[in-house]
């Protein structure tokens, strides 16, 4: 009966097991699904088990049941009008005469609040259809319908709670793809904080030595852990300079704080564009750090580096490639990028371009070549989970 829904939850790429289909109608066989609410809260808790998977399962329950297509976007963000669901609204009310005048003349933001405000009544208007839960109509959800046979969800719908929680996309800054922000950095950075521990089983799990020894008859037995996640050291290597990373700054910046507030043993450093044998310990890059001091730090070390990797080839690549005055190298970058990667098991590129946009964006080359050095990922949600699980492959 479910099987549709199932698909369409995969469709808008939320990850679902038979072992959570298999949940989800025990529930349902239980009789935990008496209103609408709870079905829409009891589906939302077998299936989404990462935040930034919820405003995709609204989106999908929305449009499986009410027939409300919303888009992925938040409200006020202009990719709105690249969208398939405002393409398709803005034919159809061109075409119905709704619109005033022809769209090119009407203001983008005034075309854009028309979108949503038919968005909500279409929200508020969910009652009948084929599809929808709530009174009457075909569906095999609901009440007073007239399918048969079907699962009777009881109470009245007036209230429209699940609806009203759809609408108040509270969740579309968490989505995997979205780019960290305000709202959503401290919840990526928990993901920094789930790093494996690292070192040796060095320190005594008492909570865990009580239990051992209550399950063999008082005998002791003494349960060691690795090092708590805190004494991890972090190394995180910023590019803070070029007109490339100037559309980044604020979030770059954003980061920048919220790991240093948020990581107990972080040590921070500066570089422009790529990296040769200093970095710099101030942001205005005038405090050298020879990189081979860098080395000497515990290859343990979680290195993050920060940059688009946007640059010429011969500043990369070549001999003497950097481009500031008196700083010429014999050495070409790749050959200390080479060596950070070398003497450290974690590390990871942090790119702040569209990982999609990759291929085609100015400085695709480089980036290319620095992605055969370390494992590049974007500065989404998406991509900072993508680090850490990388990160956690890499402590063997």
């Amino acid at each position: 009966m479910f099987y549709d829904f199932f698909t369409m939850l995969r469709e808008y790429q939320i990850p679902i097991s038979m072992s959570y289909i298999l949940d989800f109608y025990q529930g349902i066989e239980k009789g935990l699904v008496n209103s609408l609410y709870d079905l829409f809260v009891f589906s939302k808790l077998i299936f989404v088990k990462k935040v930034e998977y919820a405003d995709s399962f609204e989106r999908c329950f929305a449009f499986y049941f009410y027939g409300v297509d919303i888009p992925k976007v938040a409200e006020g963000d202009f990719d709105l009008f690249h969208t398939k669901q405002f393409q398709d609204w803005l034919t159809k009310a061109y075409n119905n005469g709704e619109l005033e005048s022809h769209p090119g003349l009407i203001d983008r933001e005034e075309l854009m609040k028309k979108f949503w405000n038919t968005v909500r009544e279409q929200l508020e208007a969910h009652h009948g259809g084929n599809k929808w839960v709530g009174t009457g109509g075909t569906s095999p959800f609901g009440h007073s319908g007239t399918a048969r046979p079907g699962i009777r969800v009881y109470g009245d719908t007036k209230n429209k709670s699940a609806l009203k929680v759809i609408g108040d996309r509270r969740y579309i800054d968490y989505s995997e793809k979205n780019i960290l922000c305000g709202e959503n950095l401290t919840q990526a950075l928990e993901r920094l904080k789930n790093l494996k521990h690292s070192g040796g089983y060095t320190e005594l799990n008492i909570d865990e030595t009580i239990y051992e020894a209550g399950k063999s008859g008082g005998e002791i037995e003494l349960v060691f852990e690795k090092e708590m996640r805190d004494k991890l050291e972090v190394i995180l290597l910023l590019d803070n300079g070029g007109t490339s990373m100037y559309p980044y700054v604020e979030r770059t910046r954003e980061l920048f704080n919220r790991m240093k507030n948020q990581m107990k043993k972080i040590k921070t450093y500066f570089f422009h564009n790529t990296i040769y044998s200093y970095v710099y310990k101030d942001s205005a890059r005038h405090q050298a750090y020879s990189v081979y001091s860098l080395l000497e730090s515990s290859p343990d070390s979680r290195v993050f580096i920060v940059g688009d990797a946007s640059m010429a080839p011969d500043e990369l690549l070549y001999n003497y490639g950097s481009i500031h005055y008196g700083e010429e190298e014999y050495e070409p970058s790749t050959a200390w990028l080479n060596r950070i990667q070398q003497r450290f098991k974690h590390t990871i590129w942090l790119n702040p371009i569209d990982k999609e946009t990759w291929k085609n964006a100015y400085g695709a080359y480089t980036i290319n070549k620095i992605r055969n050095i370390f494992h590049m990922e974007d500065m989404t949600m998406g991509g900072i989970s993508r680090a850490v699980e990388h990160m956690n492959r890499q402590n063997g």
